[in-house]
């Protein structure tokens, strides 16, 4: 299992755009270039965190982006799921049909508990605590 670019992208720029002044409406071109993502790219997946409700998209000549949720009150798996839908370890955890050893097999009861711990994961940490960790760790690079 990895997180895709598109995941990882997509987090990055939910982060950039907490760190802004509240209110600041962000260009796509800025979000892309701060985080050194292909602006074609982070446009897709900012189409998605728009229909989600996470971005805000604001149109016409100073358009972009704002967070519409604060960032004590995104979790990841909300940002990671907003880009790909449903995260699964593996296909048979949500279609047992797609398998005719689903119900027997060793390796898919493995897999649930890892998904699960997974998503407790997910959902225990904000985007506000990936960014209290982001200064963190500046300031020990810092020293």
């Amino acid at each position: 299992m990895q997180i895709t670019k598109a995941e990882a992208y997509g987090i990055f720029g939910v982060i950039h755009l907490a760190e802004q002044d509240k209110g600041r409406v962000i260009p796509l071109s800025e979000i892309a270039q701060a985080q050194d993502v292909p602006e074609k790219f982070l446009a897709k997946i900012f189409q998605n965190l728009t229909k989600t409700g996470i971005v805000r998209s604001h149109r016409g000549v100073k358009g972009g982006f704002t967070l519409d949720k604060a960032p004590q009150d995104l979790n990841i798996r909300q940002v990671v799921e907003a880009i790909q839908g449903p995260y699964h370890l593996i296909r048979c955890l949500p279609d047992k049909e797609c398998c005719n050893k689903a119900e027997s097999c060793a390796v898919r009861i493995v897999m649930e508990k890892a998904e699960r711990k997974l998503m407790e994961v997910f959902e225990s940490h904000t985007i506000a605590d990936l960014i209290k960790w982001k200064k963190e760790i500046a300031v020990v690079e810092n020293k």
